[in-house]
C-alpha cells in the first residue's frame, strides 16, 4: 500500500524534476495477478491479424508477413474487455498519489500497455514530449492538469528499453522534438545533436531502471524516450494518463470527489478524434514501419 510519505515525496520530486518514481507501488500477490492479466490482454491482441480498433479499444499489431511472427506492440483501453484492469485503473493508491497534483476529481485520458518483444526491432521511441498527443483546444491548461503514470510489469533496464527522462525539461516549454515529417516516434532514434539544438545535454538523461511493480510519473512537457529492446526478454509497461476533471469534457471518469467511478455503457471521447464517426470494429493494415 502506498504510504503518505511516498506520495508526498513523489509529488515534490515531480514538481521539481518533471518526473518521479514510486518503488513497489504494486507488489506480492497483486503483482502476480497483474502480470497474469497483462499476459491475457496480449493473448487477446494476438487474435487479430492487423491493428484493430473498436471504440477506444485498440491493439497495435505487427504482422507475421513482415516480422516472421505476430507481435502486439500496444493495447489501448483494454478495460473494456478486462475487468481486472477496469478496477485497477481506479485503484485507491492512484488517488492518493495524484490528489496532491490534480485534486480529487480525476478523469482518465489514456490507458495503454506497451510491449517490447525481442525480435520486433521497432520498439524504440524517439525523445519527445507527450503534449504533442493532446488536442489542446479540448483542454484548459492541459500541461499542468495532466499526469501520466507508467507501471513496470516486467523489469525495465537499459538493455530491454526502459523509459529515459530529462530532469527539469518540463520547465523548458514545448520543444518540438521529433515533430518533423510524419513525426513517427518508432522509426529511428533521436540523435544527440537533436537534443543539443533545443538546449538539452544528453549527459543529463536519466534511465529509469524499474523492478516489477515500480511506478514512474511524468508530465506532458517532460522530455522522454527509450531505446529498442536489445535483450532476449520482453518488457511490458502499463501506462495511465490522468487529468483534472474540471479542465476538459473529455476522458473516462476515474474518481469523482475521491470516489472511484467505473466505465459507463459507452466509451467517452478521449484521444481518438474519430471515435463517434468511426466507432468500429475495424482493421488498419497501414505498414507504418516501412
Amino acid at each position: 500500500m502506498l504510504t503518505d510519505r511516498q506520495a508526498r515525496e513523489a509529488v515534490e520530486q515531480y514538481r521539481e524534476e518533471g518526473y518521479a518514481v514510486v518503488r513497489q507501488f504494486v507488489d506480492g500477490d497483486e503483482m502476480i495477478r497483474l502480470k497474469k492479466e497483462t499476459d491475457a490482454v496480449y493473448a487477446e491482441g494476438l487474435k487479430h491479424h492487423a491493428t484493430f480498433r473498436h471504440g477506444n479499444l485498440n491493439f497495435q499489431i505487427l504482422p507475421e508477413s513482415d516480422f516472421g511472427q505476430r507481435y502486439v506492440l500496444q493495447a489501448y483501453w483494454f478495460s473494456w474487455i478486462n475487468s481486472y484492469f477496469e478496477q485497477f485503473r481506479r485503484n485507491p493508491d492512484y488517488l492518493k498519489l495524484l490528489e496532491g497534483l490534480i485534486g480529487r476529481d480525476i478523469k482518465q485520458i489514456a490507458q495503454q500497455l506497451h510491449w517490447k518483444p525481442p525480435g520486433a526491432n521497432v520498439t524504440g521511441y524517439r525523445f519527445h514530449q507527450d503534449l504533442r498527443f493532446r488536442n489542446q483546444a479540448a483542454f484548459d491548461n492541459v500541461a499542468d492538469a495532466t499526469v501520466t503514470t507508467g507501471l513496470a510489469v516486467d523489469r525495465a533496464t537499459l538493455d530491454n528499453g526502459c523509459l529515459q527522462v530529462v530532469p527539469g525539461s518540463h520547465k523548458l516549454g514545448y520543444l518540438g522534438l521529433s515533430d518533423e515529417g510524419t513525426g513517427e516516434l518508432m522509426k529511428g532514434l533521436t540523435a544527440e545533436e537533436e537534443l543539443r539544438k533545443v538546449g538539452i545535454d544528453p549527459a543529463t538523461i536519466v534511465p529509469l531502471v524499474l523492478e516489477p511493480g515500480d511506478l514512474a510519473l511524468w508530465g506532458l512537457l517532460t522530455v522522454h524516450g527509450s531505446s529498442p529492446n536489445r535483450s532476449q526478454h520482453d518488457r511490458a509497461f502499463a501506462l495511465s494518463s490522468y487529468v483534472r476533471a474540471d479542465t476538459t469534457q473529455r476522458g473516462e471518469w476515474a474518481f469523482r470527489d475521491g470516489v472511484s467511478v467505473p466505465l459507463g455503457k459507452t466509451p467517452a471521447l478521449c484521444k481518438y478524434e474519430k471515435l463517434f464517426e468511426e466507432p468500429g470494429p475495424m482493421y488498419d493494415t497501414t505498414a507504418w514501419w516501412k
